[in-house]
């Protein structure tokens, strides 16, 4: 079901349409329990206006599910959920209304499940997703909990038959159960630009599965597990569709920065995307799309636990804990039966606490409160075998029955939420040794249940009066460590690191344990689960803020290659019929024509790219036209171009992006029209004022060095300009020596008349004022006889380069270094050139009778390139358009390729640009592939 924003916006090569027909590999139907196709709700609208509501999706819904003596399923609103708690905090001047979409933990008959639905919905704001009970098994035990949790926590399989070896299986039920879940929320959907909250590893293929029925859809994603460093993530066969997946959301949540770090570095190196920070925030430009990071962990509702202290059940519990514990130091840990919470650490540890400290022996307690676990298989059965026999060897060895004391006091049952408060209550420190955690709330919940409420005047007070004092022992791999500064931090893989933590713990005066208590207070009060997502949910507000205005397509066939394209609104694809009357009817028409990537699909590199006879066909027919004038731009050397288009009679060209220019045959330089200009060789001129390539000599050793430093790097040597190349260098590696080089060259180059450019994997020395867009003006100048506007950008009070339009904003900044503050520029020398020489005479009365003489403009501009370096271009003849020579012109500018430009329209590839201009002449391409 699409929305009508998404039908209009298709093409032949949108293809927002496939999920509908079967979607992505691995997709198929009869996936999805109770899923029937509908019709389009009459009540949803494309308009871009906000339904007043956000949808929280995740694996499980809040609710309590159990089955009564009837029979029939009772269902119960769960309040301890995080996705329940995350409501208190959503900002109600956005969203009036929560819905949530999710699993159930129990399977229900399918003739149940309509009936279920429409219960939960009316009850409780839910939307239950069935799954079929063979995908659901493959989903969570087979992907989720065998594949995707192992590697998000830094494991890898070691033997062939390891369950956590990739599984083809498992992957395609993983697509089907994320399928099943877009089903829903589109189901659901009342607009086209919905705010959809996305949580956890088990729905990461979801943000782009709704991005295809939704071009505009607000979708973020927040990941509770960590993210692995890239090193393990590259290593997982569906890298790039997780990555990718992720990118098509706008905003993704992470506990810590290491987490983000890592993500970071993964769409570095795998993906070739660098990050921006800008007024704290972290963001990606993703095809046009700005997509967010977000760094903030979450907390824990303290109200929910100071309120349960006036439980009948905690009371009770709490009494019979004092008295079972009367004297003794209580150390506490409640963890998953997991191999990644370190519960075998934590006893190895304390066991050795009691071995090297005997005077603690009888005095201070474990007790250890383990959870069923939530997946199975040969690790988790030989981990509850070990850790067993482990209690049972330090109780036998360490324990006194004459005394009743157990040094271990091991629970392997489920415990209410009541008897955690109690336990917590009682505990004097609590242990966390998880070898790696996404977040643990654990050390969040005993702060506060340590604290307790405050006893109004004349009521039963359940909690000691006076200051509160708890200590915590943090593995430093949990994501809640950086925010407990005064937590004892310690490496759970080392025995002594986590013994010398516990005594330290219970060695702490009372005046510092009360300390570290406030301090954990304060932050835990203050940095709750409804702060928490009250800051998400307007940092994803802000970063969609734009979308009503975004033009949408969505390319790519799979998950590994799909990506939504958003452009301005008003960039469309040029028409050939428009242009081609436009054409007919001109009588004097200009042609700014960029080559590598523009009339040939190779770029720019150090592999020669001739150009093809069908591109030297064409070109020989534009210029054969009386009426046109055309202009071939290219970053490659004058020698080069000169040999290759030499036999295209009549053409102009422009080498190395803009430093030398040639004219067409028979075409004479008319010096007092663009004064300045420096005959290079032959009949090539250089757009360099005086020019002086000198600082080359200073600069390339300084190149060469970091050349021989940074592996994978090259240097390219152009007449006019200096490159240092880093894409095939180390990602992180080639970024840090680019800064480096950046600011090691300003420092030698500060008084020379250069610029320094880093761009893309790039850092670029070239003279200053030197650009495709002021070649395109001396070009104007001198192929129609008027001075004005070649000299117009110099005095502009806008900076050349500036974006023009929104969308240029979303394109990728370059780092940019100009040497020219201290003396006026080639532009500006050029303007006092030119004033010069009308206070002068002669020079004066050539330029006054040669302007006189001048007639209007060209009344047909075409302008067409592919790559940043043509932006200027764009920038330069949007500029002129308010020049009095140019008002009446009929001005193209065109990019190749959908993304974000400053160009007004587009043509997808080299084949449809040659394709345009052979209709222009008349000529026709039988050979040329489209």
């Amino acid at each position: 079901m699409l929305s009508s924003h998404a039908k209009s916006s298709s093409s032949s090569r949108n293809l927002a349409g496939m999920l509908e027909n079967g979607g992505f590999e691995g997709e198929g139907s009869g996936s999805c329990g109770g899923s029937r196709q509908q019709a389009r709700d009459p009540r949803r609208t494309s308009l871009s206006v906000n339904s007043g509501r956000v949808i929280i999706a995740s694996n499980h819904l809040p609710l309590r599910v159990k089955k009564s003596s009837t029979g029939e399923w009772q269902f119960e609103f769960d309040e301890d959920a995080l996705t329940a708690q995350a409501k208190d905090g959503v900002p109600r001047s956005h969203f009036q209304e929560v819905l949530y979409v999710g699993g159930l933990p129990v399977d229900v008959e399918p003739e149940e499940q309509e009936n279920i639905a429409i219960k939960l919905k009316d009850l409780y704001n839910c939307c239950p997703v069935y799954l079929d009970s063979a995908v659901k098994e493959r989903f969570y035990k087979g992907f989720c909990k065998q594949q995707l949790w192992p590697l998000f926590h830094y494991v890898l399989p070691g033997s062939p038959s390891s369950s956590q070896r990739f599984n083809v299986e498992f992957w395609q039920a993983y697509v089907k159960a994320n399928k099943c879940f877009a089903d829903k929320i589109v189901e659901e959907s009342l607009t086209d630009t919905e705010f959809v909250w996305i949580h956890d590893y088990h729905l990461l293929v979801l943000p782009s599965l709704l991005r295809k029925r939704f071009n505009r859809i607000r979708a973020g994603v927040f990941l509770h597990s960590p993210f692995p460093s890239s090193e393990i993530f590259r290593t997982f066969p569906k890298r790039e569709e997780l990555l990718r997946s992720l990118l098509n959301a706008d905003l993704i949540g992470f506990h810590t920065f290491d987490y983000a770090r890592h993500f970071l570095s993964c769409c570095s190196r795998m993906l070739g995307l660098e990050h921006e920070t800008s007024r704290g925030s972290i963001t990606i430009d993703y095809y046009g799309r700005t997509v967010g990071i977000k760094i903030m962990p979450t907390g824990v509702n303290p109200k929910r636990y100071l309120d349960g202290f006036s439980w009948d059940e905690f009371k009770w519990r709490r009494g019979e804990l004092e008295a079972q514990f009367k004297g003794m130091t209580v150390l506490a840990g409640v963890d998953d039966m997991d191999s990644f919470k370190g519960i075998d650490l934590k006893l190895q540890a304390f066991e050795r606490l009691l071995e090297y400290h005997a005077e603690w022996r009888g005095k201070v307690v474990l007790v250890q409160v383990t959870n069923p676990p939530r997946s199975t298989g040969h690790d988790i059965t030989e981990l509850h075998a070990f850790v067993t026999n482990l209690v049972a060897s330090i109780n036998y060895k360490y324990g006194n029955p004459s005394t009743n004391y157990v040094p271990v006091h091991y629970l392997e049952r489920h415990v209410p939420l009541h008897e955690r408060m109690a336990f917590y209550s009682i505990a004097d420190c609590v242990v966390v040794t998880a070898t790696r955690d996404g977040m643990n709330l654990v050390p969040y919940e005993y702060i506060v249940c340590r604290q307790g409420p405050d006893t109004p005047p004349g009521a039963e007070s359940t909690v000691e009066s006076g200051p509160r004092d708890s200590m915590l022992v943090v593995s430093e791999f949990v994501g809640c460590s950086p925010s407990l500064s005064g937590a004892i931090r310690v490496n759970p893989w080392s025995i002594d690191s986590g013994y010398n933590g516990m005594y330290a713990a219970i060695c702490m005066p009372l005046e510092h344990r009360r300390l570290r208590h406030q301090k954990h207070w304060r932050y835990v009060s203050q940095h709750t689960v409804a702060f928490w997502a009250q800051s998400y949910l307007m940092d994803l507000v802000r970063v969609t803020r734009n979308h009503v205005t975004m033009k949408c397509y969505g390319l790519g066939l799979g998950l590994d290659t799909f990506r939504m394209v958003a452009l301005d609104a008003n960039f469309r694809k040029m028409e050939e019929s428009q242009v081609a009357a436009t054409y007919k009817s001109s009588k004097s028409r200009v042609f700014f024509l960029d080559y590598d990537g523009t009339l040939t699909a190779g770029q720019h590199t150090s592999i020669t790219l001739a150009p093809l006879d069908e591109v030297l066909q064409v070109l020989r027919a534009l210029t054969a036209e009386p009426l046109n004038k055309v202009v071939l731009f290219s970053g490659r050397p004058k020698a080069e171009l000169q040999e290759w288009f030499a036999s295209v009679p009549n053409l102009a060209l422009v080498a190395e992006n803009g430093c030398y220019l040639r004219l067409g045959e028979g075409q004479t330089w008319r010096s007092h029209l663009t004064p300045g200009l420096q005959v290079a060789d032959q009949s090539w001129v250089s757009l360099v004022v005086a020019a002086d390539f000198g600082w080359k000599k200073m600069a390339l050793p300084i190149l060469q060095q970091y050349q021989e430093s940074t592996d994978g790097s090259s240097i390219e040597a152009k007449e006019s300009a200096l490159v240092w190349y880093y894409k095939d260098a180390d990602p992180d590696f080639g970024s840090w020596q680019a800064k480096e080089l950046l600011d090691h060259l300003e420092g030698v180059l500060s008084n020379k008349p250069v610029e320094i450019v880093g761009g893309s994997s790039a850092v670029e020395i070239k003279p200053q004022g030197v650009s495709k867009g002021q070649a395109v003006e001396k070009m104007l100048g001198q192929l129609y006889g008027y001075p004005a506007i070649a000299e117009r950008r110099s005095s502009s009070s806008r900076p050349m380069g500036r974006p023009s339009s929104d969308a240029s904003e979303r394109r990728p900044s370059s780092s940019r270094f100009s040497m020219s503050d201290r003396g006026p520029s080639a532009g500006s020398a050029a303007v006092q050139s030119a004033a010069s020489s009308v206070q002068g005479g002669g020079a004066e009365a050539a330029a006054q009778q040669e302007l006189a003489a001048a007639g209007k403009g060209p009344d047909f501009v075409l302008c067409i390139g592919d790559d940043r370096s043509d932006e200027d271009m764009f920038t330069s003849i949007e500029m002129m358009r308010a020049s009095p020579q140019m008002m009446s012109s009929e001005v193209y500018a065109c990019t190749v390729g959908q993304k974000p430009s400053r160009a007004p329209f587009y043509l997808n590839d080299p084949g449809e640009v040659l394709h345009l201009l052979a209709r222009l002449v008349g000529i026709n391409l039988p050979n040329l592939p489209l």
